[in-house]
């Protein structure tokens, strides 16, 4: 199994609405991507210094699935909110 985890360091002007969308598009995802397992996604609650402001955590059960994810047509749209309302992106791939 792999678990894909990504988090967010939004720019401030981020608009409400359009990360609303791309909230709703995350819970779209669930169950309807093959090889997708489980997704959960959510706002940071510590707000420290060194915290990012949203996490998603993906589980996959091949690398391969990892890769049909990415270019999904659930999930290519959401690309058009996170990387222009983002300051910073980074993610990690690992086995279970």
């Amino acid at each position: 199994m792999i678990r894909h985890a990504v988090l967010f360091k939004f720019k401030a002007d981020f608009p409400e609405a359009d990360k609303a969308a791309w909230r709703d598009g995350l819970d779209r995802m669930k169950g309807n991507i093959p090889g997708l397992l489980q997704l959960t996604h959510g706002p940071d609650v510590l707000q420290h210094d060194r915290s990012f402001d949203y996490a998603i955590v993906a589980d996959f059960r091949a690398v391969e699935d990892v890769e049909v994810y990415a270019t999904h047509p659930l999930h290519e749209p959401l690309k058009k909110y996170s990387y222009p309302n983002s300051e910073q992106i980074i993610a990690v791939d690992f086995a279970l």
